[in-house]
């Protein structure tokens, strides 16, 4: 398992939504499952690995590295 390194979250108390960056320099995403199936059901090419959270747009506005 790769390290993780801590980006930023948009929580007051830091837990969740949160940005790790990897030590490759892809992301991880730590927030809330969505699991309504029809949500879900609107994705395309989801692997029975996948699954996914829910991203508040400021999150990543004020955390994701810009190429």
């Amino acid at each position: 398992m790769e390290k993780l390194t801590f980006i930023g979250s948009t929580s007051e108390d830091g837990d969740c939504p949160s940005v790790y960056e990897t030590e490759t320099g892809d992301l991880v995403i730590q927030g809330d499952l969505v699991t309504d199936p029809d949500v879900v059901g609107q994705a395309r090419h989801v692997k029975a690995q996948e699954g996914f959270v829910l991203v508040p747009r400021e999150l990543l506005v004020r955390f994701a590295p810009r190429a």
